[in-house]
């Protein structure tokens, strides 16, 4: 006996975008707890609509393959490379960048030489509350291991290690 979803039951899980003019999609989402609706181009990535569109600049292209981890955002509470994700993806789902978090709690980042050149900054940032926010991963994986989709050229990671670990009051060693 074989199990069938309907195109009907398919619809009613998750919204979908309609069809806009010139090809492009309509869109809803929640963006740093705010309701946005846009029309997307279906191949447009979700780092220009924010960085271009949506005028919220924080998140970088440093490779724009996913390698990096510049761009970091959080879809639906999980960190997400934005240069890897077409807009319209997110659809229905909460995003969440950079200018989400309040500069004032960074501070224990800056006082440990966390950051230099600033290429990085944001999507470590992005990662580093995240983890932050989810702390009880600690208990499975290091910081270094949460960290590893984050690339820096200037620090050589030890000082975003101790950052972080200041920041979330973790012991040198990335572990409660």
């Amino acid at each position: 006996m074989g199990f069938a979803i309907s195109q009907s039951s398919m619809n009613d899980q998750a919204p979908q975008p309609s069809a806009g003019r010139n090809g492009t999609l309509a869109i809803r989402f929640t963006l740093n707890g705010r309701e946005v609706a846009i029309a997307v181009d279906p191949t447009e990535r979700l780092l220009d609509t924010l960085r271009y569109r949506l005028n919220l600049p924080g998140s970088k292209e440093g490779c724009g393959e996913g390698e990096c981890g510049a761009c970091t955002v959080i879809i639906d509470d999980l960190p997400a490379n934005s240069c890897l994700v077409p807009t319209f993806q997110v659809r229905g789902c909460n995003v969440r960048t950079i200018e989400s978090i309040p500069p004032s709690s960074l501070q224990p980042m800056l006082e440990s030489g966390a950051t230099q050149c600033g290429a990085c900054t944001p999507g470590v940032v992005v990662t580093a509350n995240w983890i932050k926010e989810h702390s009880g991963v600690l208990a499975s994986h290091t910081m270094r291991a949460l960290m590893a989709g984050n690339l820096c050229r200037c620090t050589g990671y030890d000082g975003i290690i101790d950052g972080l670990e200041n920041w979330i009051g973790t012991p040198r060693g990335g572990r409660p």
